[in-house]
């Protein structure tokens, strides 16, 4: 892990969003690097506002908890949002739960299943989980016992 870490940082302190978030989650974990949650945020941010889906879901993780800065559930879901939008199945469940509980954004159930199906559909276990009492029970969406099942079944194979 500290050869990692090192070589993630060369990578960063030149610019490179993937070696920015790769240092970001060092720090953020402390693997290789003590734990700084400041510094993780910075690393985060650069390489989130390059663009980069993965870091742009670990900032809004950050931002959503107040770990390293203070909390900020608006940013928080945006930058959930911009994940969510280029594809990343991490940033489409965290933008999920957003528009789930109201966090940053208004509540909205109908986009927030329409995210999660993404998710759920990319292999998240935890949207997942989200979705099969949906569709069982028909909290939220259209009651579907077979997409329940099948939701639950995925879930439970990872």
């Amino acid at each position: 892990c500290v050869k990692a870490a090192q070589y993630y940082r060369l990578a960063a302190d030149q610019g490179d969003a993937g070696g920015q978030h790769g240092y970001a989650q060092c720090l953020d974990f402390g693997r290789g690097v003590p734990r700084d949650d400041n510094k993780a945020v910075r690393y985060y941010r650069l390489a989130a506002d390059q663009g980069y889906a993965p870091a742009q879901h670990g900032l809004a993780q950050c931002l959503l908890s107040g770990k390293g800065l203070p909390r900020d559930d608006n940013e928080a879901a945006r930058y959930y949002r911009l994940a969510a939008d280029q594809g990343d199945a991490r940033g489409q469940y965290g933008y999920a739960q957003c528009l789930t509980f109201g966090e940053g954004v208004p509540q909205d159930y109908n986009e927030a299943t329409q995210y999660c199906r993404l998710a759920a559909d990319q292999g998240i276990a935890q949207a997942q989980s989200f979705l099969a009492p949906g569709y069982l029970h028909g909290q939220g969406m259209s009651k579907d016992h077979d997409e329940g099942v099948r939701y639950h079944c995925l879930a439970a194979d990872q």
